[in-house]
């Protein structure tokens, strides 16, 4: 006659529990063995019966502090003359292509076609606005070349978005007027179109002061000028209340950050969605936009000392 007998075989923690940085399991084997009655028999695991018990042993549980909460004053969040430099040289760059494209249109007598080429770089700003803001947003790491920075600005922005309008003037814009000075020049130089050099001069300047719209966008009309709060009821500067939209869960709408106009199609035909699954079949690359946001995306507002002493 056989019986059916359950044998428990413990982890001895002198030999079977190993101390590691990630929580480490402790697990409890049971098996079902088959004996018989017959001495000589010694009981054998029957391996399709094996059961394991994870039991997550809390002293071993790695425990990560948070990241450093930003604060007032930070130096980092001051222009340096750098900074300045870069966003002066921007600034300059931009200016030549209007003044060139000015002086074209007058000597030709043709205005009509600079004012709407003007007008669609305006348009297609936002939209580059967008689709840079998904990119750093959804892509990338602190170590990735050359973008790096901005991810990793990025990244933290959503956890303290008020930052952004602690940041000064040019230390918000260097980065994107560093990029203009680099690609609109060349551009300046070889170039005499009034009608190329106006969509251009609009819409690297819209690009470039798209940071600072950013930062208006966060800030209290309390806080803002007259005419930007009337820029952004207007709907030509990205508001406040449009922009809020993009630091609610899940993250992952409202990218665009020049007037907005571009949001409501982007976000209704899903576009983004459709290139994050042709990134992913293509490359295997998952955006962040498809996990749950962690903690690190999750909005810490600012404390009323804080506001206080600003």
């Amino acid at each position: 006659m056989s019986i059916l007998a359950q044998h428990k075989y413990p982890l001895s923690s002198k030999h079977h529990v190993y101390t590691c940085l990630s929580p480490c399991l402790r697990t409890h084997v049971h098996c079902s063995a088959t004996t018989t009655t017959t001495t000589t028999t010694k009981p054998r695991p029957n391996l399709d019966q094996l059961v394991i018990e994870p039991q997550l042993n809390p002293s071993q549980t790695l425990v990560t502090s948070p990241p450093s909460r930003p604060i007032l004053n930070d130096p980092s969040l001051r222009s340096t003359w750098a900074h300045r430099a870069w966003v002066a040289s921007g600034c300059s760059t931009v200016m030549i292509s209007l003044a060139k494209s000015i002086m074209g249109a007058a000597e030709s007598h043709m205005w009509l076609e600079p004012i709407l080429a003007s007008l669609v770089g305006y348009i297609l700003a936002d939209l580059g606005s967008g689709v840079y803001h998904w990119g750093i947003d959804n892509y990338g790491s602190a170590s990735t070349p050359i973008f790096g920075a901005q991810i990793d600005a990025f990244q933290g922005h959503h956890k303290w978005p008020w930052t952004i309008t602690r940041r000064q003037f040019a230390n918000n814009l260097h980065a994107l007027a560093r990029a203009v000075t680099f690609t609109v020049l060349p551009m300046d130089l070889a170039s005499n179109d009034p009608i190329f050099l106006a969509f251009v001069g609009v819409c690297s300047g819209c690009i470039m002061f798209s940071q600072q719209f950013h930062a208006w966008a966060h800030t209290t009309k309390s806080r803002l000028p007259a005419l930007v709060i009337a820029l952004q009821d207007m709907g030509l500067l990205v508001s406040r209340s449009q922009h809020a939209d993009h630091h609610r869960s899940p993250y992952n709408n409202n990218y665009c950050i020049v007037s907005g106009v571009w949001n409501e199609f982007l976000d209704k035909q899903q576009v983004f969605e459709a290139l994050e699954m042709i990134l992913f079949f293509k490359l295997g690359v998952r955006p962040r936009s498809w996990s749950d946001p962690s903690s690190d995306w999750t909005e810490e507002i600012e404390t009323s000392s804080q506001i206080t002493a600003h």
